[in-house]
């Protein structure tokens, strides 16, 4: 994949479990401040960010008066000189989304929400992008409009398989998964599954790890995403035969 500020700030936003949600403070007597708390987040196909928020949480509220909000994905973790990596800062607008195809794609990345999504305060909300600004370490600073980070139009023939995919991938190729987590991306451990795909990479979890393999060229259809996922596997067993 290309290495372009829009490339970047799509894999970080992909790769992202978790953000940190600046919105609008309502409380009163504090009326307006920024306020930051940290949030489970998902990624729709579209690229929009996908959050499963308690009505009870001041973040929610915050959005009920003001939905123009700002998300932080951090890519920085583990590195030595964390201002050498990459960040971004999304704003959007946030509404609530009853799609099941998104609220499936969110229960999918944490499996844990399952224990508390369906109570009648919790509600998934979809984040529209606007713009990010993408510091991708030291002198590569870019602002980026939503058109510069989001992909066209998701592949809609992908989008319908997917679920598909994903469990034949976690019935029948556990042993791809860990290859893939392991000869590709250095992670250890055995039991990793996917989560999602889409026309760029797919998504696997571990326990409370995640890691994001990528395509090298974009996927549009599940004949496009099984050639890739052979590929990808090859490359990983290979790559586990020489270490």
């Amino acid at each position: 994949m290309t290495d372009t500020p829009g490339a970047i700030a799509r894999g970080l936003i992909r790769a992202a479990d978790r953000a940190v949600l600046a919105s609008s403070l309502a409380r009163p007597g504090l009326a307006g401040w920024p306020y930051g708390s940290l949030v489970l987040v998902a990624t729709d196909h579209d690229l929009s960010p996908l959050l499963l928020i308690s009505d009870l949480a001041d973040h929610t509220r915050n959005i009920a008066q003001e939905p123009r909000v700002s998300l932080l994905f951090d890519g920085t973790a583990g590195v030595a000189d964390p201002l050498t990596a990459a960040r971004l800062s999304v704003l959007g607008t946030c509404a609530r989304d009853n799609a099941p195809g998104a609220r499936a794609r969110f229960l999918a990345r944490h499996p844990s929400a399952e224990a508390y999504a369906g109570f009648g305060d919790f509600h998934l909300y979809r984040v529209t992008l606007e713009a990010a600004h993408l510091v991708a370490g030291f002198g590569r600073i870019h602002w980026l409009s939503a058109a510069d980070v989001a992909p066209s139009a998701p592949p809609a023939a992908l989008v319908v398989a997917e679920p598909d995919i994903v469990a034949h991938m976690n019935q029948d190729h556990a042993d791809a998964l860990d290859a893939y987590a392991h000869g590709l991306l250095g992670r250890t451990g055995t039991g990793w599954r996917m989560t999602g795909i889409d026309a760029e990479g797919c998504d696997l979890r571990r326990a409370g790890e995640v890691a994001r393999v990528a395509f090298a060229q974009p996927i549009s259809d599940p004949e496009g995403a099984r050639a890739e996922l052979v590929r990808l596997v090859k490359e990983a067993r290979a790559a586990l035969s020489k270490s």
